[in-house]
């Protein structure tokens, strides 16, 4: 049982305040709205670096080691898991923070935690989740992470949860922007208004600069190791690519300056082209709007209405078809659409089977259930199947069903 919080926002003065360039609208370790249960800060790191390194130190975090991105993990060692995406997406964020003269340590933290909520077999396992468990109001990625990271970890005597800054939480549940508009009011998921209910994230905002940045970091990450993973999957060719929105004319400078090249070589060069694009033109329209909305905290800067950093018109729109290209040509080609199938057959399985039967369950698990037609027990089953690894899946599926699902 933890610990009952004492009032949320309270944090210590920190006792290292690392040296600064900051920028007047970005977020600072010293004012921090703090955390739920309050704690002595640290000495040698400021509480963003603190936060970073226990979501690094999470077991929800090492599990993204076996959690599709594309290609189920068995496939090949050399394409991305939700692991190496998150940490794809940590370096650029940390690079564009610093361009921008905002916390890297809070952008990077944000970056890592984005898909600490993510079931396995990728977004066919969500969908999958979200619809076994609708009658106790679905599955949501955005909501476990923040269940995780607040509730089911279970690292410290005094707390459940990583106890992160409001900060951090902030820029994990908003980082693709407000969850409440007043044009059309939304239907939030249960933990999210619950913790809310707590401790406002201000939900009808937008978020700090970093986690605007961490957000554009995951698209500018996805696109780039998604090219890559397709060709070397032989998904299409780079004569297929060179005909493709955004990046075609890139692979076809790469030809014709290089000649015929191994493959390796030539996604090396095509996506350091490509992710040095987008980034130019993240910063030149970000510097922009900066320069227009001109803030002076971070609190002027969330309340401007409006995202601050964003690519330009075009080359969002060029960003765009891009993804309409890998949609129609990656995540729609029979290779990547036929084991995903299989895969949400393993999930409907799963959830049926232990909500009928919880005592399939491992005991911790199994204790917190209240009876199989109780809606906690279907709660509970969500959160177990949320964090299971493809190969573990697969596996408990084999120790209950006795049959061997190929994906």
């Amino acid at each position: 049982m933890s610990a009952a919080p004492r009032p949320a926002g309270h944090l210590l003065p920190p006792l290292f305040e690392p040296p600064s360039t900051r920028a007047v609208y970005a977020c600072r370790p010293a004012l921090s709205r703090g955390r739920l249960y309050p704690e002595a800060e640290s000495a040698t790191r400021s509480c963003y670096q603190r936060d970073r390194d226990r979501i690094i130190h999470s077991a929800a975090f090492r599990r993204l080691k076996h959690k599709t991105q594309v290609f189920v993990q068995h496939e090949g060692d050399y394409y991305r898991t939700r692991l190496t995406h998150s940490l794809e997406v940590a370096q650029i964020a940390r690079s564009v923070a610093r361009l921008l003269s905002v916390d890297e340590d809070l952008a990077e933290a944000i970056s890592l935690a984005h898909d600490l909520g993510h079931t396995p077999f990728g977004h066919a396992g969500e969908e999958a989740l979200n619809a076994a468990a609708s009658a106790i109001g679905g599955f949501d990625h955005n909501a476990h992470a923040l269940r995780l990271v607040t509730r089911l970890e279970h690292r410290y005597a005094e707390f459940d949860g990583l106890n992160l800054t409001w900060e951090t939480l902030e820029g994990l549940v908003k980082h693709n922007g407000p969850l409440v508009r007043a044009a059309a009011p939304a239907v939030l998921p249960a933990p999210i208004s619950a913790f809310d209910a707590r401790w406002p994230l201000e939900l009808s905002g937008w978020p700090g600069l970093e986690a605007q940045v961490a957000a554009i970091a995951d698209d500018i990450a996805y696109v780039n190791h998604d090219i890559d993973d397709a060709l070397r999957a032989g998904l299409f060719s780079v004569d297929d690519l060179s005909a493709a929105p955004l990046a075609g004319p890139l692979a076809r400078e790469v030809s014709e300056r290089y000649g015929p090249l191994e493959l390796g070589r030539f996604i090396g060069e095509l996506v350091h082209r490509l992710i040095s694009a987008l980034i130019a033109d993240l910063m030149n329209e970000t510097r922009g709007r900066l320069s227009v909305a001109s803030p002076g905290s971070p609190a002027d800067l969330r309340n401007l209405g409006r995202p601050v950093a964003g690519l330009s018109a075009g080359m969002a729109q060029d960003l765009a078809q891009l993804k309409a290209f890998l949609l129609a040509r990656m995540y729609r080609h029979p290779r990547v659409t036929g084991s995903m199938s299989a895969a949400k057959r393993v999930v409907v399985d799963l959830f049926t089977a232990f909500t009928g039967d919880p005592a399939l369950l491992p005991s911790d698990w199994r204790d917190a259930c209240a009876g199989a037609a109780d809606p906690q027990t279907a709660r509970v089953v969500r959160d177990y199947i949320a964090g299971m690894t493809d190969r573990f899946a697969l596996l408990e599926h084999r120790r209950i069903f006795h049959i061997e699902i190929a994906l």
